[in-house]
C-alpha cells in the first residue's frame, strides 16, 4: 500500500499501519521518520502536526524501515541517557538497557565521584560520554578495535562538548599487552563487550545491519569476558569498580570468572527483571 502524499497526519497513520508488520513501535517509528524528513524534532512535529505537509522523502524513509533497517541508521541519530549521539552502521546502536551502567555508576560514586574512567569497546562513545556528562571533574578514555567507530566517538565527544576530557584509542584487546597503552588507576571501568553466542539467531534489524564484531563472542558468547576480567587487575585502582554488561543468561559463568580472579560480585537486573549488569570490586 503506497503512502498518499499530502497532510502529514494522514501519511503518519498510513505509515504506522505499514510498519506494524515489522516494528513493535510503528507509530513512533513513523513520527521519527517524518520529523527527520521535515528536519524538525519529534516534539515540534507533534505540536505542529495539524498544519504540516508530509515530507517529500517520507515514503522512501518508510520503505527503508520496512526492510528492517534500524531507525537509528536511517536518521543517523540515537538518544542515550538524554544525550544525542551520531550513529552509523559502524557502531552498535546504544540500547536503553545499557543506561543501567550509568545509573549504577552514579549510585556507587555518589559520595566520591570517579576521577579516571575507561570504556572498553566504546563504539559510539555513549557509555564514556554519558559518564563524563554526569561526573564533571572526571577524565576518560575509550578504546575500540575499529577506527571507523572511533571517528564516530570523536564526533560525539565534540558535539557534546566533552572532547577536552575524553580521548579515544585504537586498541584491540585480543592483542598481546593491550593494557600497556591504557595505564592503570581507573576508578571506574565500563564495558559493553560482545556477548552473543555465535549460533544465536538475531532479529533482522540487528543481524543484517549492526556490526557483528560488536555482537558475537564465540560459541558461548563469553570469549571477551575471558580477556577483560583477568586484565582488570592491571587497570583498576585499589578502590575501583568495573561495570560489565552481560547477556540475560550469563550471570553464572561471568560471576564465576570474576570470583576466580579475586573479585567480589554484585548483580543488577534491567527493567525486564533480567540479569544485565555485573559489578566487580576487589
Amino acid at each position: 500500500m503506497p503512502i498518499s502524499m499530502g497532510d502529514a497526519a494522514s501519511a503518519l497513520r498510513e505509515a504506522a499501519l505499514l510498519l506494524a508488520e515489522i516494528s513493535d513501535s510503528p507509530r513512533l517509528d513513523a513520527e521519527l521518520l517524518m520529523a527527520h524528513g521535515l528536519q524538525i524534532d519529534r516534539s515540534e512535529l507533534l505540536l505542529k502536526l495539524p498544519a504540516l505537509e508530509a515530507a517529500a522523502e517520507f515514503p522512501a524513509l518508510v520503505a527503508r524501515r520496512q526492510r528492517s533497517e534500524p531507525i537509528a541508521h536511517i536518521i543517523g541519530r540515537k538518544e542515550f541517557w538524554g544525550l544525542d549521539f551520531q550513529v552509523t552502521p559502524d557502531v552498535l546502536i546504544p540500547r536503553p538497557d545499557s543506561e543501567l551502567l550509568i545509573e549504577e555508576a552514579m549510585r556507587l560514586f555518589e559520595a566520591k565521584p570517579p576521577q579516571r574512567i575507561a570504556d572498553l569497546g566504546t563504539g559510539s562513545g555513549a557509555l564514556l560520554l554519558a559518564a563524563l556528562h554526569e561526573f564533571a571533574d572526571a577524565r576518560g578514555v575509550g578504546i575500540d578495535a575499529s577506527a571507523t567507530a572511533l571517528q564516530i566517538a570523536h564526533n560525539n565527544g565534540d558535539a557534546l562538548g566533552l572532547s577536552d576530557r575524553a580521548r579515544f584509542l585504537l586498541l584491540d584487546w585480543t592483542t598481546a599487552n593491550w593494557t600497556d597503552s591504557l595505564g592503570s588507576g581507573f576508578d571506574l571501568i565500563l564495558a559493553n563487550p560482545p556477548y552473543v553466542a555465535s549460533g544465536v539467531s538475531l532479529a533482522a534489524d540487528v543481524a543484517d545491519f549492526e556490526p557483528h564484531r560488536a555482537l558475537f563472542a564465540g560459541e558461548e558468547g563469553l570469549d571477551d569476558y575471558r580477556i577483560i576480567i583477568p586484565a582488570l587487575d592491571k587497570l583498576l585502582s585499589p578502590t575501583g569498580r568495573a561495570l560489565l554488561e552481560i547477556g540475560y543468561d550469563q550471570a553464572g559463568p561471568v560471576s564465576e570468572m570474576a570470583e576466580e580472579s579475586g573479585y567480589q560480585v554484585e548483580l543488577k537486573q534491567d527493567l525486564a527483571k533480567k540479569d544485565r549488569l555485573i559489578i566487580l570490586r576487589r
